[in-house]
C-alpha cells in the first residue's frame, strides 16, 4: 500500500536536495517519477523549466508547478494512467492547499501512488502553514529533517531578516526568499531574536 510522506524542517536543511536524491534513486532504477513545486516561488532560475526544484548544494530537475487552483489528483491521475508512475514527489509542500493535501492523500489511498513531500512546519511567526498543518495531521508518515542554528542546536524555526538583518516579526504569511530573507534558528535564537 502506498504512502503520504512528509519530510518537513527549518530553511536550509536539505529538503531540495532530499528530494532530489530520491527522485534519482527511483529513475536509477527505471522508475517513473512527476516532480511538483509551488508556482509562487519565482527566485532566480526558477521559471527555467530545468531549474524549477533546485537546491543549495547545486542539484536541479524540471518540475510541474502547482497553484490553489490546481487538482494534483487529476493532473498525476492523467499522467499515470498514460504510463505508469512509481513515485510522486512534491518541493514546498507547505504551499498545498489543505484539498490538495487530501488528494495528495488520495493518490496514494486510491491510485496506490506513493506521494513524498517536503516542505517547512512553520513560518517566521512560528505558525503552521495551511498545507503544513493537514500534512503534520494525515501522512502516513512524517520525517524531520535537521537544520543547525549558529548555536549547534537544531534549528526549528525560520526567522524573517530585513535588509540590515534586523528580525522582522509582523508581515504577510508568505514572502519568496532565501538565505538573504531568512535565518534558521533554534526556538530560544529565535525567541530572542523576536524579543518573545
Amino acid at each position: 500500500m502506498a504512502k503520504l510522506y512528509f519530510y518537513y524542517a527549518s530553511m536550509n536543511a536539505g529538503k531540495s536536495a532530499n528530494l532530489l536524491q530520491a527522485n534519482f534513486n527511483y529513475n536509477e532504477r527505471g522508475m517513473r517519477t512527476m516532480l511538483w513545486t509551488a508556482e509562487l516561488d519565482n527566485r532566480s532560475g526558477k521559471f527555467d523549466d530545468a531549474y524549477a526544484i533546485e537546491s543549495r548544494i547545486g542539484l536541479h530537475a524540471s518540475a510541474h508547478r502547482f497553484a490553489p487552483e490546481t487538482d494534483l489528483y487529476a493532473r498525476v491521475s492523467a499522467a499515470h494512467a498514460a504510463e505508469p508512475l512509481s513515485c510522486v514527489l512534491i518541493d514546498e509542500a507547505q504551499f498545498l492547499t489543505v484539498e490538495q493535501v487530501w488528494q495528495c492523500a488520495h493518490l496514494a489511498d486510491k491510485a496506490n501512488i506513493p506521494v513524498l513531500c517536503y516542505g517547512l512546519r512553520t513560518d517566521f511567526q512560528g505558525a503552521l502553514f495551511a498545507g503544513s498543518a493537514v500534512l503534520l495531521g494525515i501522512a502516513d508518515t512524517l520525517v524531520e529533517l535537521k537544520g543547525v542554528c549558529h548555536c549547534g542546536r537544531k534549528a526549528s524555526m525560520n526567522l524573517r531578516v530585513d535588509a540590515t538583518g534586523g528580525a522582522v516579526s509582523e508581515g504577510a504569511q508568505t514572502e519568496i526568499g532565501g538565505n538573504e530573507r531568512y535565518v534558521a534558528l533554534c526556538r530560544k535564537h529565535f525567541s530572542e531574536a523576536l524579543g518573545h
